[in-house]
């Protein structure tokens, strides 16, 4: 028989309150950040007593890592698995972000924190790195003579948006996205065997969006 447990509201639930407190992390620290968000709060939206709740987590501190460690495991996917785009229509994809998207919240955690030995701040900065990482491989696959500094240079870029368009409330992703071009374009030789492959495509003026499949 399926395991039950009883919520704040006397309510009968099945097995998912780890999923539950997961899915009320996601919307209350988005909506009023994770200082803001107390455990009493999560286990009331996420409807299980706080005895279920410290049975899944050791305390607030261990929610928070995971709540970033589900936003995205495996490193955009959307984007640097695409085997339709080229290295460099990759490299540009990643600044397809709409406008409306919310402030990076490895970004937002960091800086709410303020302790850089948290474990959501080690998640936090391991995904930072995760992504300079994967941007430096695609650069060395698209004939970057140093693959690594341009792969810092576009990983400082894409924060640098992220942060100015929630500052702004405007569309910062665009403006990003041609000064990409020109540091991409900057660090590949002329005469890489890889970029004919992009002559279709010189400008970021119509870049891959990233959720395309």
């Amino acid at each position: 028989m399926t395991e039950l447990e009883k919520g704040p509201q006397g309510r009968r639930r099945g097995r998912g309150a780890r999923e539950r407190i997961l899915g009320a992390s996601q919307q209350l620290f988005r909506e009023q950040g994770i200082n803001r968000t107390g455990m009493d709060q999560l286990c009331a939206v996420a409807q299980v007593s706080k005895r279920t709740a410290y049975q899944h987590f050791a305390g607030k501190d261990e929610v928070v890592a995971e709540y970033l460690r589900r936003f995205d495991p495996d490193v955009l996917p959307g984007v640097f698995d695409r085997t339709d785009l080229t290295p460099r229509e990759r490299l540009l994809a990643v600044f397809d972000v709409p406008a409306s998207t919310p402030l990076c919240p490895y970004i937002g955690a960091a800086v709410e924190l303020h302790d850089p030995h948290h474990p959501a701040s080690e998640c936090a900065r391991d995904y930072k790195k995760a992504i300079a990482a994967r941007l430096a491989e695609t650069a060395r696959e698209a004939g970057a003579t140093n693959p690594e500094q341009l792969g810092e240079q576009l990983a400082l870029l894409i924060d640098g948006a992220s942060a100015r368009t929630r500052v702004l409330d405007s569309e910062c992703f665009p403006t990003a996205a041609g000064i990409a071009a020109v540091l991409i374009d900057n660090a590949i030789p002329a005469s890489s065997p890889r970029q004919p492959t992009d002559d279709r495509e010189t400008t970021a003026s119509a870049p891959v969006r990233a959720g395309d499949q």
